[in-house]
C-alpha cells in the first residue's frame, strides 16, 4: 500500500486529525495547516509540518513522521531536520513538538538513549489505540491503514456506514469516503471496480478516486491512439523525403516519438 501518499492525503485534507492522536493539543488545532517544507540551505525536505494559523495566540509548530518500516537512522534524520527548520525560523514559534506514528512498537529505533532529550514529545502506536468501535471516525480512518487483509474489508465497510449515518462535525463526509476508497483500492489493487463497490457498499462513480482513475484511463486511451496514428503516418511521411524533425514539427510531437514510430516499422 502506498502509505506515504495516503497519509499525505489524510493530513492535507484533515490536519486536525493529528491532534486527536496527541496529548495536550493546541487550542486552535482545527485551524492548523499541513505542509511539506524545505530547509533551503540543506538537501532536507520535511514532509509533515503542521503550522499554526496566522494570528494564533500560542505559535506551536508540530513535526510529524509516519514510519512503516524499520529505520535505525529515523530519529537522527527526523530531529536533525526539525532542529534545522527551527533554526531557520527561530523567531516564528513559541514551542514545538515532534509526533512519530508507528504501526506498532517493533518498528521504533532501538537507540532511544541518544535522543532521550527529544523523546518526551509523542510516539503514536496505531495498534495500541484501542478497538475501532471505541474511536472517533478520524482515528478509525487512520487505523484502517494498518488493518490486516482478512478484516480490512469489513472494517472499511463499517467505517463507510458510520460516515453515512453519524454526525462528524467539521470533517467533510465525501472527502472521508474518498480516502476510504483510496485505501481500499491500494490495498486490493487486483479487485475489479464491481468487487470494490460490493465490498464497501459504495458506488465508485460518486467518489473522487474513481473519477480520477476514469480520467487517467481516458488520457491513456488518447495516448494509445496517438501512438497508433504515428505508426501509420510516420513511415508514409518518411517516404516523401521529410526529415524526422520536419515530421515532428508537422505532427506537433517530439522527435523521440517520431523515432520510436519509425523503429517499430523497420
Amino acid at each position: 500500500m502506498k502509505r506515504d501518499s495516503i497519509y499525505y492525503q489524510i493530513f492535507k485534507r484533515f490536519p486536525g486529525l493529528l491532534f486527536e492522536l496527541v496529548n495536550d493539543p493546541p487550542l486552535e488545532a482545527q485551524n492548523y495547516r499541513f505542509e511539506s517544507v524545505e530547509v533551503k540551505e540543506t538537501a532536507f525536505r520535511i514532509d509533515g509540518v503542521f503550522l499554526p494559523p496566522v494570528g494564533a495566540t500560542s505559535k506551536v509548530v508540530f513535526f510529524a513522521e509516519v514510519q512503516f518500516q524499520k529505520d535505525e537512522a529515523l530519529y537522527y534524520r527526523f530531529f536533525t531536520e526539525s532542529m534545522m527548520y527551527l533554526n531557520r525560523n527561530r523567531f516564528q514559534y513559541d514551542d514545538w513538538f515532534c509526533v512519530v506514528i508507528f504501526p506498532d512498537r517493533s518498528l521504533e529505533p532501538s537507540d532511544q538513549k541518544t535522543h532521550r532529550i527529544y523523546l518526551n514529545s509523542n510516539q503514536i502506536y496505531l495498534n495500541e489505540l484501542g478497538a475501532t468501535s471505541q474511536q472517533p471516525i478520524g482515528i478509525n480512518l487512520i487505523q484502517l491503514t494498518i488493518a490486516p487483509d482478512e478484516t480490512m474489508a469489513e472494517q472499511a465497510k463499517q467505517l463507510v456506514e458510520r460516515v453515512q449515518l453519524e454526525e462528524i462535525g467539521t470533517l467533510p463526509k465525501n472527502e472521508i469516503l474518498d480516502i476510504i476508497t483510496t485505501i481500499a483500492v491500494y490495498k486490493f489493487s487486483t479487485l475489479s471496480r464491481e468487487e470494490v463497490e460490493a465490498m464497501l457498499g459504495l458506488t465508485l462513480e460518486q467518489t473522487r478516486v474513481y473519477q480520477e482513475a476514469k480520467a487517467e484511463g481516458r488520457e491513456e486511451g488518447r495516448e494509445e491512439q496517438k501512438v497508433e496514428m504515428l505508426k501509420l503516418t510516420v513511415p508514409l511521411l518518411l517516404k516523401t523525403g521529410m526529415t524526422v524533425e520536419q515530421i515532428a514539427q508537422q505532427l506537433k510531437v517530439d522527435v523521440e516519438a517520431v523515432l520510436r514510430a519509425a523503429e517499430q516499422n523497420t
